[in-house]
């Protein structure tokens, strides 16, 4: 029997540069700090109170830097309530309010830094062979090819030994039948098995997995995929019965809710008082004077879950019949000399920040299109209605990869939905915010479909 190798000195290491960090930085920094002990308890417990109910220390060996960087912010943001509230609850503030956030941006900074330094470090010593776990796979299917991908990767530490298999195979990762795994396992130290469930029936998996728990081997069930899998699903727990569920969104939690609701709310306030205030009355003098009309255009498009709701632009075109009906192609006569600029630098878009502020869009997400366009493509392009999992947006992943405005062609439909649906299942503030800034990009240079 062999000892499986583990890393158990990561996370007690970790949790101690840690403390250490925020110790070091209130000792040199505020040491007015360390003559009450209270301060100093709170301090320490506080963390550890609050990395332990996030789940932030862990030995994952396939997690990276930005594996979970959400739970790196939620940790930053939930601390510093805790360290500021301090003052609030003593009614005592050692320095200033200002020295006090100078000091605690440098603890985040520094514990950034040496999460930099952690993976870098860790990286490294595992290409060179460190901290190396030895795989082998028992069974074959198609999801060994894509298994392998995960396995290559040096500074993930596998080390893929190859798969046995009762169907012979010429591969040069062929060990042989599965009857032979057992004694080939044992010799060559194996620390985990990847076992293919569709391979094997009920009795024969429960031999394995005995075999595997007697001899300290980690056994991993990989199941039958039926090719429904996707990298945005998850499984949940009914009471001990996994269940599947093959779409994660983000924005489907409270904390990413109210992340992304405050985050508009603040972004669309910001844009009314200082631009829109000003704009308005501008673009009414403009629009009235090349055209008889109302200054807004407004449109019923679908958003959220897929509800109805009115769309507000500035007007760039004449009044016509078929404005519900035909989108804006290219030397469209029905766009006025005005409406041909703010189309182009995209300033027609900006009373949707209204739309934004009371809740019926996001500055990002999925462009909302009108209602007979969404008819079409419910029907005719597959999963075209998860982009409806979240709130349209003003600008989206899909715009500033070059999809937007006119649909000449079935795949500028196709590539848009599937990057919507990206947007959906990887969203984050930090993709948010990445997209706001090449948007203003795009807007500068200009943009071919902008017309």
């Amino acid at each position: 029997m062999k000892s499986f190798k583990n890393s158990d000195w990561v996370i007690p290491i970790s949790i101690l540069v840690h403390l250490c960090i925020i110790n070091g930085f209130l000792y040199f920094l505020t040491p007015e700090t360390y003559t009450n002990g209270y301060y100093i308890f709170h301090y320490n417990f506080s963390w550890l109170l609050i990395t332990y109910g996030l789940s932030y220390y862990t030995r994952k060996r396939k997690e990276r830097f930005f594996t979970n960087i959400h739970k790196v912010v939620q940790l930053y943001l939930i601390y510093g309530l805790a360290y500021f509230a301090l003052f609030g609850i003593t009614g005592r503030i050692y320095d200033s309010i200002e020295q006090q956030l100078f000091i605690y941006l440098s603890i985040c900074t520094a514990l950034t830094a040496y999460r930099v330094v952690f993976f870098w470090l860790r990286r490294k010593y595992r290409i060179w062979g460190g901290n190396s776990v030895k795989v082998v796979v028992l069974g074959r299917d198609k999801n060994l090819k894509k298994i392998r991908k995960v396995f290559d990767e040096p500074e993930l530490g596998y080390r893929y030994m190859g798969y046995f298999d009762d169907k012979k195979s010429k591969s040069p990762t062929f060990l042989g039948p599965v009857v032979d795994c057992f004694l080939y396992i044992l010799e060559n130290n194996i620390d985990e098995i990847y076992c293919v469930a569709s391979k094997f029936n009920n009795k024969e998996l429960r031999n394995l997995i005995d075999f595997a728990d007697n001899n300290l081997i980690r056994i991993k069930i990989i199941p039958d995929n039926k090719e429904i899998y996707s990298r945005g699903m998850f499984i949940e727990l009914y009471e001990n019965v996994p269940v599947l569920n093959l779409r994660r969104v983000p924005l489907d939690t409270l904390f990413g809710r109210v992340i992304k609701r405050t985050f508009d709310l603040i972004f669309s306030s910001l844009v009314i008082l200082t631009i829109l205030s000003w704009l308005v009355p501008i673009m009414f003098i403009l629009i009235k004077l090349e055209s008889p009309g109302k200054l807004y255009f407004k449109q019923k498009r679908h958003g959220l879950k897929r509800q109805t709701f009115w769309c507000y632009k500035f007007r760039s075109m004449r009044p016509s019949k078929d404005a519900d009906s035909k989108m804006a192609t290219k030397g469209d006569m029905r766009v006025t000399r005005v409406g041909r600029f703010i189309r182009k630098t995209s300033i027609d878009e900006l009373p949707q920040f209204l739309n934004v502020f009371l809740g019926e869009m996001s500055v990002v997400g999925p462009r909302p299109h009108m209602e007979l366009h969404t008819w079409d493509y419910e029907v005719s392009v597959d999963k075209y209605l998860v982009r409806h999992f979240v709130k349209p947006g003003i600008t989206g992943l899909a715009q500033i990869k070059g999809y937007r405005g006119e649909i000449g062609e079935k795949k500028d439909i196709l590539n848009r939905t599937k990057l919507d649906i990206f947007y959906v299942e990887k969203w984050s503030l930090w993709l948010d915010i990445k997209i706001i800034a090449q948007t203003v990009i795009n807007a500068v240079r200009g943009e071919e479909k902008a017309y």
